[in-house]
This record gives C-alpha cells, structure tokens and sequence, in this order.
C-alpha cells in the first residue's frame, strides 16, 4: 500500500490510513506501506536548501528533502499501535533500497526483502517503508529517487516481496478516461493496460509516475489506483493497471491526455545534408533537454529544409540558449519559437488494429476551427500540437468523438 502526501497531510489523516491498513491486516495480508512526506513538506525542505545556498552540495540536499518520509513512517507506525496494530518503521537505507549515486534523481539498482520477510514471518509487523529514498551503498549517502519517487519505490518494493498487488492510495479514485476537471462527463476505467498507462503518465495524466508504471510492467505488479479519501470499511475498487491480456475487451481509444508544459522550436532553411539532425539534436541531449515531437519537411526553395521540435517548456531558454551557440555549426537562416501550445494525446492500445483512428481526429478538430502545428503517432496512441487556447475544446471534442463520454 503507498500513500502520497494529500493522503498524510494531517495526524488526522495518518489516523485514516490506519484503518485502511487495519482492513487488510484483517483480511489476512502482510502489509508494506511506503509513504511519502506530508502535503508541502519536501516544498518547505527544497526551499531551506535553497535558501541556505543556491548552489548547494546535492548530497546533503538529499539528506535534507528524505527527512520528510522519515517522519511520516514514525507517526504512522504510532498511529497503527495506537489501534492495536503491531507495526515499524523502516527508512530507505534499512530495507534497504539501494540506488546509484544520481543524488536527487537516484535510480533503485536492487531491493533485498529478506529482512522485511523475515520480519513478518517473525513479529507479523506491518512494515512503514520510508518512499522517496534509497542508499548508495558504496559510498554509504543517503539518495532520494526525485518528484514522484514514492510510487517508483512501491511498485520496486512489491516486485522485491513478489506481493500478490500494489495499491497507490492518490486524491482521486482511479485513472480516468480524461482530466475530470475539463470534462464533466469523464469516466473513471476499472482496468487500464500497462503500455497505455505508460503513454498516459508521459503524455500529462499526473496519476502516476512514468518510472513506476514501467517498472510495474516489467514486474508484472498488478497495480490498483485507489482513493484514500474513500471510506476505509467500503473502500472503491479503483482502478487496476495490468497486462493487456487481462483486459477482456478493448477500446479503441482509452483516454485523451493533456500538457500545456511544452514549447516549439522551429529552425527554418537548414542546409538538406547528412548529419544535420544530429548537430541539432546531439547537444539537446548532451545538455539533458528531452525532445519530443519532431517534424523535417522541405523548404520551399527545394534545397533546404525546416525542423520543428518540442521540449518542456521548463527547458526551453536552455534549448534556444544550445540552438543558437550551435548556429554556424546547424547552419539555420532563422529560428522561430512558440511557447503557448499544448499537446494533446489519444492513448489505446485498440488503435493496433482499426484503421483511420487519428484521421478522424485530424477531421473533427478542424471543423472547429483549431489548428494542427505538428504530429507525432506511435503503435497506441498519436499527439498533436494546438495553441494553448484551444486546449480544452480539443480535450473535450476528442473526449466525445471516441464515445468516452458517460451515459
């Protein structure tokens, strides 16, 4: 079970969680919980960093921020003896959850379980695991995993202990066809497949993070989105992300996903050469800017081309800042940008066997007047890039068109 910082913002939410885990304890299950820090907690820990130095040793910015899960695990462990429940807290190093050395952004290298299994077949302690947070064992530091890191360390752990599932208890009750708040007519799915979950979680949907739904396909964890706001006596199913075998029957779109965090770069009249989309992209990616979309089509004096690309809006002064030192290097006459655009997405894994899905899109969304500035298609799902202002019609006119609406 893992619970995000929303679900233990208060005590008397700690107090909540309790009773979930008091309800599995009672269905007869050996219980992990992985918690992250309280609501604002690791905000209030990044700003005293920053605040103590701006440019400061990301080591110790790592023991800073895991304190936030330490104290969760503690309060939580309280709370559960508090109603009668054996249970410990365990920190990141304990388990332990060893990573490399990326401080801030650790990746998890290997999970040993033995002493946590030992442990419930000794003590039946119900184990308060400390997300977010590792060690890396050669040097002996403390590592955190980055934003989101919890879901990342929960789905890690119930692969290590070969779990029977891996509950993520968010703010809402599921993974749903489209952002609620955009369409009211949004429905919350009862099972979504690994792969479209992966495309959602990359293309804007905020319900779970890229790195765990990959690890939980690659461990084939069956995962449960559920809501910790629920009654813990009669709590909601959720909804399950699983293997597409499990799934009986499948629609062709499942789910239309947004982002309004993206910026276009477009460099007009490039010499049509070998070699020139590496001299564009290669130092992108040597400056760790991740590019998205990618559109070359031919200039039209027929001797040039033009490139048009994305990057998150985040990276987008660093990635004009690489395009323009490169300048002689690319050899581009002009460079033009656009930061208000958004990307909006349809993720299905129906789409590998019907024809024409995304032409169909391409129609309804310019018989209302809105305008494609590129494409990017996959096997399960394509992209395409609008101005910003038109984020929500396209959401909710894609929403309608692939009969996501609820009856």
């Amino acid at each position: 079970m893992k619970f995000g910082g929303t679900s233990v913002a208060t005590i008397e939410r700690i107090k909540n969680v309790a009773q979930h885990v008091k309800r599995e304890i009672e269905a007869g299950y050996d219980v992990a919980v992985v918690v992250s820090a309280m609501s604002g907690k690791t905000n209030e820990l990044v700003g005293w960093c920053k605040e103590a130095a701006p440019l400061h040793d990301p080591r110790e910015y790592d023991a800073v921020v895991a304190s936030g899960e330490q104290v969760t695990t503690g309060l939580l462990a309280i709370a559960l003896q508090a109603i009668g429940i054996k249970a410990r807290s365990w920190q990141g190093w304990q388990v332990p959850f060893e990573t490399d050395d990326a401080h801030g952004s650790a990746r998890i290298q290997k999970i040993d379980g033995t002493r946590m299994l030992e442990s419930f077949a000794r003590d039946r302690e119900v184990a308060v695991v400390a997300g977010f947070q590792g060690i890396h064992a050669p040097s002996g530091r403390l590592t955190t995993l980055g934003r989101g890191g919890s879901d990342t360390s929960a789905v890690a752990l119930a692969a290590a202990l070969q779990a029977e599932r891996c509950d993520i208890y968010t703010d809402v009750d599921g993974v749903y066809t489209t952002d609620p708040r955009i369409v009211s007519k949004a429905r919350r799915l009862d099972r979504v497949a690994f792969e479209e979950m992966l495309e959602m979680a990359s293309l804007g949907a905020k319900v779970l993070q890229v790195r765990s739904v990959e690890l939980a396909m690659v461990h084939n964890v069956r995962t449960f989105v559920r809501s910790s706001f629920d009654n813990p006596a009669q709590p909601m199913p959720g909804t399950l992300i699983c293997a597409e075998e499990d799934i009986m029957e499948q629609p062709v779109v499942t789910g239309i996903a947004y982002s309004k965090d993206e910026a276009q770069i477009t460099l007009r009249e490039v010499a049509d050469k070998p070699g020139v989309a590496a001299a564009v992209f290669e130092p992108l990616a040597a400056a760790s800017i991740v590019v998205d979309m990618i559109v070359q089509n031919v200039s039209a004096d027929g001797a040039t081309t033009d490139i048009t690309f994305t990057v998150p809006s985040a990276d987008y002064a660093r990635a004009m800042d690489v395009i323009e030192k490169r300048k002689a290097e690319i050899g581009y006459k002009l460079v033009q940008s656009a930061q208000e655009v958004a990307k909006i997405s349809a993720i299905g894994v129906g789409m590998r066997s019907h024809a024409g899905v995304a032409a169909k899109a391409f129609k309804a969304l310019a018989e209302r007047g809105i305008n494609i500035r590129a494409i990017t298609t996959s096997e399960i799902k394509f992209s395409v890039l609008i101005d910003v202002a038109y984020t929500e019609l396209a959401v909710r006119t894609l929403h309608s068109l692939y009969g996501l609406d609820a009856a």
